[in-house]
């Protein structure tokens, strides 16, 4: 026997050695590159941002944001890797998960802003009902996934999936947090829709929701209600409940066409604006920015649901599928919520915008959400 006899066998025991390493390394690869650049320029633009808002001190809020999005960004990368079959075994845990914290909150929960919504998990504050939202969307899909198209038909194998969609709804709504609650339900809905429910059971899902609306307006707590009366007439108490929306349009108007200039807004700049680093983020950048700032961070917000939206169609199995629309629905809600709050276009309801906005578990929860979404691209040639 030749030396070349024992030769061939050790170079295919190191092939087989080294097959699950390239097999990973081709999966990054892989990867949507394009739409993780444009996640990392979005998230640049909430760094610049949260440095004005602090003042021009990065340690205030930009630089806690910046740690948080490395770590979020590695997370995405990890679960993009994960195989559908993975991610179908987990969401059951995942969901129950999210469940228990969000019973957790209603127990043991921080007050903020009369509301419990976050529970301190080892000195880090974490907000459940961000997590609920991609929980549910994992959820659905693999429900939806494993009953297939055609027995959608049947309305009794929509109880159990309405039932998950409407305990983290509830559970939301105790917190108090309508604003959340209502875009939790609307996701369940896109999911519902987009698994092939049939018109008639959308439309008698539907028609009764006009009746309900004075029903809904009277089990509100006080301070929602007053959240839709100072919508209606801001101007009523403009140094109380209607200042913030006061002073967001004043610096929105203030920014004109070309802004006022980095760090040189007069409203955020001297503390007459309102949760400038969350919520009105974006009134801050108007300001500063001016309309064409404003313009230009809209238009990579846009650029990031159309890739989202064409990341999930692009994918050829159901599941991956479902999972890529609700993580571009909640992404796509995100940003008109938040959006049409500080345009005075809705009330206000405490929504932050994605990746600009300062806090942890919004962007974190995000993050995960884009890593499932990049996980659809990368096996979108999978069969079901």
């Amino acid at each position: 026997m030749s030396l070349k006899d024992f030769t061939v066998p050790r170079t295919a025991r190191r092939l087989l050695r080294a097959e699950p390493n390239l097999r990973m390394f081709s999966r990054l690869w892989q990867i949507n590159w394009f739409f993780v650049l444009l996640i990392c320029c979005l998230a640049g633009v909430g760094y610049v941002a949260l440095y004005s808002a602090g003042g021009g001190r990065a340690e205030a809020f930009a630089q806690p944001q910046l740690i948080r999005f490395c770590f979020g960004l590695l997370m995405m990368l990890g679960v993009a890797l994960a195989s559908p079959r993975v991610l179908r075994m987990l969401s059951v845990p995942i969901y129950g998960l999210s469940i228990l914290l969000l019973a957790l909150v209603l127990k043991m929960g921080h007050v903020g802003k009369g509301a419990e919504r976050w529970i301190n998990l080892g000195g880090f504050q974490f907000q459940p009902s961000e997590f609920s939202k991609i929980a549910l969307v994992l959820m659905l899909s693999t429900w939806f996934y494993r009953i297939g198209r055609d027995r959608m038909g049947n309305p009794l194998r929509l109880i159990i999936p309405a039932l998950l969609t409407l305990l983290p709804v509830v559970l939301v709504l105790k917190e108090p947090n309508l604003g959340t609650a209502t875009i939790v339900g609307v996701i369940g809905a896109s999911l519902f829709f987009a698994a092939g429910m049939r018109w008639w059971q959308i439309i008698l899902l539907v028609s009764p929701l006009p009746f309900l609306g004075p029903f809904i307006y009277n089990h509100l707590h006080d301070y929602q209600k007053a959240r839709i009366d100072t919508f209606l007439h801001p101007e009523h108490d403009p140094l109380g409940a209607g200042y913030n929306i006061l002073q967001s349009r004043i610096a929105l108007g203030a920014g004109g066409r070309w802004g006022q200039g980095y760090l040189h807004g007069t409203q955020g700049q001297l503390s007459f604006l309102p949760e400038k680093q969350t919520d009105f983020i974006f009134t801050m950048i108007g300001e500063e920015w001016g309309y064409v700032g404003g313009v230009a961070v809209i238009g990579l917000l846009f650029l990031i649901m159309l890739s989202s939206m064409l990341i999930a169609l692009r994918c050829r199995n159901r599941f991956g599928r479902l999972v890529g629309l609700g993580i571009a629905m909640d992404f796509f809600l995100y940003c008109v919520v938040n959006l049409s709050m500080v345009m005075g276009v809705i009330p206000v309801g405490g929504v932050p915008l994605p990746l600009i906005s300062y806090g942890g578990s919004a962007m974190l929860t995000m993050m995960f959400g884009f890593g499932l979404l990049l996980s659809s691209w990368v096996h979108r040639d999978d069969p079901d």
